[in-house]
């Protein structure tokens, strides 16, 4: 679900004109996991934080867990392998 609320469990960083943040969202919306997505266009702490965990660089999508690990331009598959190791789990069809 993507939600905008500072208490979400999942922080998203990354941009409306991204593949692979539109990549990361289809994933995530994909399982029960709510989110925050936080576009870094034009907002300074959010690009400080992002380079911060990428070595400088301006990297997205940056995603942090409830855990603290980061996970920083993932495949599709290397993101729903995450989240199924962090317990997620994927949507039901509806019957």
């Amino acid at each position: 679900m993507d939600v905008d609320t500072p208490q979400a469990a999942i922080r998203v960083y990354g941009t409306t004109w991204c593949p692979d943040c539109a990549l990361a969202k289809r994933v995530l919306n994909g399982f029960d996991a709510d989110y925050e997505w936080i576009d870094v266009t034009g907002d300074a702490d959010a690009i400080d934080f992002v380079q911060s965990v990428n070595g400088g660089n301006r990297s997205v999508p940056t995603i942090v867990f409830p855990d603290g690990q980061t996970l920083t331009e993932p495949s599709g598959r290397a993101l729903t392998a995450a989240l199924l190791a962090l317990g997620y789990r994927p949507k039901q069809p509806a019957v």
